[in-house]
């Protein structure tokens, strides 16, 4: 009888402790998460769940149009939620920006964003027309006002053909992103050899190119050294 008695006692004991277990949401994803709650009871709520289309960052060139991929949002359900977008984008200028999302229901706001990256790019170099002004003499380092850039023999190099006025000639050189170098190298003008390098950037539009460029002609009467600077502007 007493053996009867303690397990009855016993059982109503865990009853007790398990009808004691707080209730509540118990979902740390939902707005009324409650921390304390030992047993969910269903009541968990929850923000639209925002999800871009496509990547969360995207690179493309300067003045390139910019179409982007946009963002979807649905309720707990599965219906849908209007996404409200803020385009920051401008293809026109190198920088940083972003594309904010947001989506609203009757339990709050979900937010999100993607980064767009406007770069200066090969294409920036190459594919445009240039026209060229200069300080350098037209006589020891005659640039050709109309040279044309064009791709070279790899996805970093570059060829400035119709280099030189009257005799032509090609320049290589080497991008990266804005930056051009061009090493040391020579082009024959027929009564002589001039012997230059250079190093310039893009601007961040990429509408203008500036060089500066340091040569030794030695060609006789007309030779000579020094340093200028060639700017080349798109047309």
């Amino acid at each position: 009888m007493k053996k009867t008695f303690l397990l009855l006692m016993l059982g109503l004991g865990v009853l007790s402790i398990n009808s004691c277990k707080k209730k509540g949401c118990t979902d740390n994803g939902a707005v009324n998460f409650n921390s304390k709650a030992k047993k969910d009871d269903n009541t968990c709520l929850y923000k639209p769940f925002l999800t871009l289309n496509g990547a969360a960052q995207v690179t493309i060139n300067v003045s390139a149009s910019y179409t982007d991929a946009g963002a979807t949002a649905t309720n707990k359900d599965g219906s849908s939620v209007a996404v409200t977008t803020d385009n920051q984008v401008d293809s026109s200028t190198v920088g940083s920006y972003y594309v904010n999302y947001a989506a609203t229901n009757a339990n709050g706001t979900s937010t999100a964003k993607r980064r767009v990256d406007v770069v200066i790019g090969a294409e920036n170099w190459t594919g445009v027309t240039w026209a060229m002004t200069t300080t350098c003499s037209g006589t020891q380092f005659p640039l050709s006002a109309s040279p044309s850039i064009t791709a070279g023999g790899s996805a970093t190099a570059v060829n400035i053909e119709n280099f030189f006025n009257l005799v032509g000639g090609t320049a290589t050189g080497t991008i990266n992103g804005a930056n051009i170098t061009i090493p040391n190298q020579t082009i024959n003008i027929t009564i002589g050899d001039v012997n230059f390098s250079g190093t310039g950037a893009m601007n961040a539009t990429g509408t203008q190119i500036q060089i500066t460029y340091t040569y030794d002609n030695n060609a006789p009467l007309i030779g000579g050294n020094g340093t200028c600077m060639a700017i080349y502007d798109k047309q």
